[in-house]
């Protein structure tokens, strides 16, 4: 008998370990692990979680429909999974045992754990589930792991025809088997899982929909629309894609399919999925990211993070003063998900101009986001804090004022967070303070005296 263990690989289709398992022909199971303590440790989000397990409840459907049920174990700890697979291995007979590999360091020592625990009684493999290239197949003319985007990205490029990016259709039913599903606990045994349902439905087809939609109508126009908060400039796939309801190889195959012609492998959105493939490189390449070191260790001593806790309140809750910070901190706190150039500016807001450490924006963002994913949240904040893997000087500081004018010019992302700014011109909607008279905050900083404290520190 096979095991398959899912985890943020929540999908039939395009799902290599899946795949594995129906060619070599035998009765399958699927497999859970919930482990609320290392949940709770990794600061996983209760939007992330809710999603997560809707769409596992779904994944359970589709694979009960090819005579794969599914069982769940209630393991606690990523510490606890090895234990708990083998019991279920030695009870169920199994023979093969296939999943996804995930990356972070943790993630990495739980699955050897796992392997190590079941060999060599059980063939066990690996896949690369979650990537387009795997990490470590892309390296420098001298064999080194690449620390810059750019460079990285034309060698990914250079290096696609190397490997087979075709999809496979997961439509023929596994043998039958005798086995029943297990039931999905509604809190996952954890705690309250809360995200907006009809933002972000979880049946596979209104997913394939959601692609389809975005790479047929508004795909072309992504490198002008995508700055722009007003606008549905985005795809809005990150949280299927880090939940793994799908893969960056599938949303690759259907932008070549549906723009073979357009250039499609030097498109703007591609380039979206490739720094996701990068982080993910850093991440198995430099492990001491996973610990929360900075990518540029010279960084750690020479950078004096401040303790400013009033100041943070502020960023947390959206009431800086700032209007484009506060209405993007709104957008997350409410939707669990926020437009990416408004990540970056409200994390320079953070990092440079409040001067708190960068661990602790991307804390706060790991238990909110919808999206949330270790290695594309740790990587973006690092850059924004010019600790990370940038090939930008350490002067690059977001305006927040000037980023709203010239990304949102009439404030209507503005008015659609803040009602208040809404009796205001709109040139008057970016500024520092702005509708004061109707309850909003007034700015918590100077940005001029920031700026320059903020610069004068980082020269140092």
């Amino acid at each position: 008998m096979n095991i398959v263990w899912f985890r943020n690989d929540l999908r039939v289709a395009a799902n290599p370990a899946l795949e594995a398992a129906q060619r070599n022909g035998l009765a399958t199971v699927a497999l859970v692990c919930l482990t609320h303590e290392s949940w709770s440790e990794h600061n996983e989000s209760p939007q992330r979680m809710g999603l997560w397990r809707d769409r596992l409840l779904q994944v359970k459907g589709e694979l009960e429909s090819l005579n794969v049920p599914l069982k769940v174990i209630q393991a606690g700890h990523f510490d606890h999974c090895a234990s708990a697979i083998r019991n279920l291995a030695t009870e169920l007979s199994a023979t093969h045992f296939f999943f996804n590999h995930e990356y972070p360091l943790n993630e990495q020592l739980r699955d050897d754990a796992v392997v190590a625990a079941l060999q060599p009684d059980v063939s066990c493999q690996g896949f690369h589930g979650e990537v387009i290239i795997p990490p470590g197949e892309v390296k420098t003319q001298t064999g080194t792991d690449f620390k810059v985007y750019t460079p990285f990205s034309r060698a990914w490029r250079a290096a696609l025809p190397r490997f087979d990016y075709s999809i496979k259709a997961m439509n023929t039913p596994f043998p039958e088997t005798a086995l029943h599903s297990d039931d999905i606990p509604d809190d996952l045994g954890w705690r309250p899982l809360s995200y907006d349902k009809e933002l972000w439905p979880v049946e596979t087809e209104a997913i394939r929909e959601r692609v389809y939609e975005f790479v047929r109508e508004r795909e072309l126009d992504y490198k002008e629309h995508r700055d722009f908060p007003a606008i549905n400039g985005t795809s809005q796939l990150s949280p299927y894609l880090t939940i793994g309801a799908v893969s960056p190889l599938q949303l690759m195959h259907v932008q070549r399919q549906e723009r073979e012609n357009d250039g499609w492998l030097e498109s703007s959105w591609l380039n979206e999925i490739i720094w996701r493939e990068f982080y993910r490189h850093l991440t198995v390449a430099f492990p001491e990211l996973s610990k929360l070191e900075p990518f540029r260790p010279e960084t750690e001593q020479k950078i004096q993070w401040l303790d400013r806790e009033p100041l943070w309140q502020a960023w947390c809750q959206g009431e800086t003063g700032f209007p484009i910070v506060d209405a993007a901190m709104k957008q997350l706190l409410t939707t669990g998900w926020m437009h990416n150039r408004l990540r970056m500016v409200v994390a320079s807001f953070l990092t440079k101009l409040i001067g708190i450490d960068w661990r602790r924006g991307e804390k706060f963002f790991m238990e909110h986001l919808i999206d949330a994913d270790f290695p594309s949240n740790n990587g973006g904040w690092q850059w924004s804090a010019s600790v990370g893997a940038d090939a930008a000087p350490y002067f690059r500081i977001f305006n927040p004022t000037a980023q709203s004018e010239k990304f949102d010019a009439k404030g209507e992302f503005l008015v659609k967070w803040l009602p208040e700014l809404a009796a205001l011109p709109p040139k008057e909607r970016h500024k520092p303070g702005a509708g004061q008279a109707f309850g909003r905050p007034a700015p918590i900083i100077d940005y001029s005296l920031e700026r320059k404290r903020a610069l004068d520190a980082y020269k140092q």
